[in-house]
């Protein structure tokens, strides 16, 4: 397994992408690589594009043909019909309407939809993970890094708001082989996540934040990782281009939510939560069960009823 900066990869991140037939499908360079700024990443993303899922396709020649054009528009029309239908909902037919090619030609690049989500899935997260893996060389700086992970998640999520919604809603849709590939992909990005996070602790000696902390009143790693995940996922549910604020903005904000929470010890009225009682006794409308006192019946979750 390959490493980069201190953080193990996991080889299907260092390939440079994908065969389909006898086409490459190189990752995309979705961000331009800009000034940065202090918190860690770049001024602006005015550069970057919205309307392409993938485009920058390669013959093995490095001759861009209309094969790989074409390739990369039916990869864009499907990440549309995806998002707007979902993978069951969702028909060759539709894709063969909205991008005006036939059935057949449609069948010439792919097989079935299974493998259009396949590759639409796979490029969102190896686009997402490459350009974080050179962004990472910038700064050695625990926060920094942290601040540069969240900003290149939150960055190609408002970018690319259809395509991480097909990537959201069909996470268990792919099995076998295909499932089996991406489920690793995104077991490393969780991995290099959680590296980040314990170098924050490490260096700032943070003594409530770890993979045990939990049951003695701090915050587990898996859970600090897994709700800043839950932060990012959830964007394109509820953003908006005019409404929000840009996704430097955003990502500033999220990174603050985040690290004030990893960092709540170092507050001076802090104190570690107390774990629950679970041995208590059981009560009654506030007051402890009389001896021999019977239940009343519970409603059934399953049917809505109440039992008789």
């Amino acid at each position: 397994m390959a490493k980069a900066d201190g953080v193990e990869v996991c080889p299907a991140l260092d390939r440079a992408g994908c065969r389909i037939g006898r086409v490459r499908i190189k990752l995309e360079r979705t961000f331009e690589t800009g000034p940065v700024s202090g918190r860690g990443f770049p001024m602006n993303d005015r550069h970057m594009s919205s309307s392409s899922t993938t485009r920058a396709l390669e013959h093995p020649s490095s001759v861009d043909t209309r094969f790989d054009r074409r390739l990369g528009e039916i990869l864009d029309y499907a990440t549309e019909v995806f998002a707007e239908k979902g993978y069951e909902g969702a028909s060759m037919r539709d894709l063969s309407r909205l991008s005006g090619i036939s059935l057949a030609g449609l069948y010439y690049y792919f097989e079935s939809k299974e493998k259009l989500l396949y590759f639409i899935q796979q490029h969102t997260f190896n686009t997402i993970i490459e350009r974080l893996r050179e962004r990472l060389q910038e700064s050695h700086d625990p926060e920094t890094r942290i601040r540069i992970f969240v900003h290149n998640h939150i960055s190609y999520s408002v970018a690319k708001q259809k395509a991480m919604k097909v990537l959201a809603h069909e996470d268990d849709v792919l099995k076998d082989g295909f499932g089996t590939e991406l489920a690793a992909i995104k077991r490393e990005y969780y991995r290099v996540c959680v590296g980040l996070v314990e170098d924050l602790v490490k260096a700032e000696g943070l003594k409530f934040v770890g993979r045990h902390a939990g049951p003695t009143g701090g915050i587990g790693t898996r859970t600090a990782v897994m709700g800043l995940f839950g932060m990012m996922n959830w964007l394109y549910t509820w953003y908006r281009p005019h409404v929000d604020p840009d996704a430097e903005t955003i990502a500033g904000e999220m990174s603050d939510i985040f690290l004030r929470g990893v960092r709540a010890e170092k507050a001076a009225d802090w104190k570690p939560r107390r774990a629950p009682n679970l041995s208590r006794k059981p009560e009654t409308n506030g007051r402890p069960r009389a001896k021999g006192a019977k239940r009343k019946p519970a409603p059934s979750l399953a049917t809505g009823r109440t039992r008789s």
